[in-house]
């Protein structure tokens, strides 16, 4: 069973930049459709992004488009999330998320009811 780590969280102010990371211990990354979802505190958690197993296909949430970039090594097992032009309320916890099932469907890919494995996720705090 993958397990699901991600880093690179902490403070940023408005209008810069952060890299998270998820790497995987347990199972090959590249096995995986992965997501990336945000949590901010009293809010449910909402889709960021996706990418194909081989990297080929993303997806993005229409507040991101433009300032996340989602990307990943399959070398080094491990999917980052680049996030420019950060906004206070991009301010949430975020977690990586893998997806065993087979094919792409962007629409299914917004769920988290799609996801098998889950991350614990790391705060981003952007100030203003």
């Amino acid at each position: 069973q993958v397990q699901l780590v991600e880093s690179g969280g902490g403070l940023a102010q408005t209008g810069g930049s952060l890299r998270l990371s998820c790497a995987s211990s347990g199972g090959t990354l590249n096995s995986y459709t992965m997501g990336w979802f945000c949590q901010a505190p009293g809010k449910e958690r909402e889709f960021v992004a996706a990418i194909s197993r081989s990297g080929g296909s993303t997806t993005y949430a229409d507040s991101v488009k433009g300032r996340f970039t989602i990307s990943r090594d399959n070398a080094k097992n491990t999917v980052y999330l680049q996030r420019n032009n950060l906004k206070p309320e991009d301010t949430a916890n975020y977690y990586c998320a893998a997806d065993v099932h087979w094919g792409w469907n962007s629409r299914r890919l917004q769920l988290a009811d799609e996801y098998d494995y889950w991350g614990q996720g790391t705060q981003v705090t952007v100030s203003s």
